[in-house]
């Protein structure tokens, strides 16, 4: 088996842990989930270093907001340069963290420079004043400006131990805000390695901040302090950090869960969506909320479909490596490994049958498990409609588009789907699919990639969008200023009331045969 507890020297690790806001003596040991060697002493943080990181944050918030928004546009860009120059070792984090295989982890590195280069790229148009017409032609002007909420907590994930650290956070701080964050407990170097390159960047230390423990400590705490919220993570978890910021009346953004279908639809290319359903399922060994679970394929395609993507599957190479040679890497931890296994074997004790895979293989590693395939999965079955979060999809057939659709939405999900077929077929079907993203001949990359094209889930897969100008417009409240000339708007105190209603009826009128709205 493998080492890796020598990849990141310890001074490296010293480094990195130092930027977190701690007072305590009090640590906890992380481990990478290829092999379950230790791999660094990660400092806790207190209550009272969440109270001080907030008091920091509100004074460096109102200095922060005063800078140009072209000093800001060059320090994203900037990012977007770090990132890809010093990308080895943030590929070396992402894995060593995750246990993803090294072209899963590239994924982090490509999405975090794609998001630093189009907010640095779009910053001024996004949040230039905006003329809006007013109530009386030439008589009132009216400017909406969008202002930074303040103080923006960020709770992120273990599974993009990069990407989701530090892409929402980019919006935040582009919007003049400035950023609380709390890594997962099981992946917080790779993030404060985001956050030092964001400091060699140009962004001032205190812009962005890491305090670092138990969500239901730390994360609390923050929930309870800032003035906006963005979490990726658990639909169980983000109900709940909705119910408390709700209470507070502060403005949140949740990416939550899926049980992502895809559909195969009559006159695609078999090979082609074999090909694709194998990336849309097993990227990351599944544990991406946008990964595809259920699989549906039109009768007339399923026996080819079937067979093209089994060979597919079944030629994936599993292993614990930093190299480029890996298909597919590790789960997180045994945990995750215990929700996989239990999953399958209620699926079987059901009724269903493998296909492929099946297995944990210790022999490669203590946290790995086959990619698997099932088929005849029932409504009894616990994966039918509950989220794996691993390499586990399941296969159906379907006869008509109707009823591919009612399958697709069924459940209490809506993150992502994939279509794969005819293109002017799919993308009339897209709009009946109750899901935040829709690809087409694709798994998940092209919403994902496509920083120009917000990104959230419907009913219980979250709330919000990131990406996009929502991406950057959910950081900011928006401040109608109005200016009025020579005539107010209550009327001039020489006209009696009746006859300011006649004049105002008179104009509304006028107005109604005008292209204004």
């Amino acid at each position: 088996m493998a080492t890796f507890s020598s990849v990141v020297a310890p001074s490296r690790i010293q480094a990195l842990t130092g930027l977190i806001r701690t007072t305590t003596e009090e640590s906890r040991t992380t481990v990478t989930p290829f092999t379950g060697e230790a791999l660094a002493e990660i400092p806790v943080s207190s209550l009272d270093d969440v109270d001080a990181a907030f008091a920091t944050a509100r004074e460096a918030q109102v200095r922060w907001s005063r800078t140009s928004l072209a000093q800001r546009s060059q320090a994203l860009l900037r990012l977007h340069d770090l990132v890809l120059a010093r990308q080895d070792e943030l590929l070396d984090l992402i894995q060593l963290e995750s246990g993803k295989s090294r072209q899963h982890a590239f994924d982090e590195i490509a999405h975090v420079a794609l998001t630093a280069r189009f907010y640095g790229r779009r910053l001024r148009k996004q949040l230039k004043p905006q003329s809006v017409p007013g109530v009386f032609p030439l008589l009132t002007d009216v400017t909406i400006n969008r202002v930074p909420k303040g103080v923006v907590g960020v709770i992120s994930p273990w599974n993009y131990p990069l990407s989701m650290a530090i892409a929402d956070g980019l919006a935040a701080v582009a919007a003049g805000n400035v950023v609380v964050q709390k890594p997962d407990s099981q992946s917080p170097l790779t993030a404060l390695a985001a956050v030092e390159l964001l400091r060699d960047a140009g962004f001032p230390h205190d812009v962005w901040q890491v305090v670092s423990g138990a969500g239901s400590v730390v994360g609390t705490a923050i929930v309870e302090q800032a003035d906006y919220i963005c979490f990726t993570g658990s639909t169980a978890t983000g109900t709940g950090i909705a119910k408390l910021a709700s209470e507070r009346l502060i403005g949140f953004s949740l990416e939550l869960g899926g049980k992502n279908p895809m559909i195969v639809l009559p006159g695609a290319d078999v090979e082609k969506a074999a090909a694709g359903a194998v990336s849309a399922c097993f990227s990351s060994a599944g544990q991406l909320c946008v990964s595809i679970e259920r699989l549906y394929v039109h009768d007339s395609l399923y026996d080819d479909f079937r067979a093209a993507f089994l060979r597919r599957v079944q030629s994936l190479s599993l292993g614990a490596s930093l190299d480029w040679d890996v298909d597919m890497g590790s789960l997180i931890s045994a945990g995750q490994l215990e929700t996989v296994t239990k999953h399958v074997d209620d699926a079987v004790a059901n009724g269903a049958t493998v296909l492929t895979g099946g297995r944990a293989r210790p022999d490669i590693g203590p946290n790995f498990y086959e990619p698997t395939v099932l088929e005849g999965v029932t409504p009894a079955a616990e994966c039918f409609a509950e989220e794996t979060f691993g390499p586990l999809v399941s296969l159906y057939s379907y006869g008509s588009l109707e009823e591919a659709v009612e399958l697709a939405n069924a459940g209490e999900y809506g993150l992502n789907a994939s279509l794969w077929g005819p293109v002017r077929q799919a993308k009339a079907l897209a709009p009946r699919i109750k899901a935040g993203t829709v690809n087409i001949n694709e798994g998940f990359g092209a919403t994902f990639g496509s920083l120009n094209a917000p990104m959230g889930g419907m009913r219980t897969s979250g709330t919000g969008r990131r990406q996009g100008d929502e991406g950057i417009w959910r950081y900011t409240e928006t401040q109608s200023v109005a200016v009025q000339r020579l005539v107010p708007v209550a009327g001039p105190e020489f006209i009696k009331p009746r006859l300011y209603a006649r004049i105002m009826t008179l104009a509304l009128r006028v107005l109604r045969r005008t292209r204004r709205a």
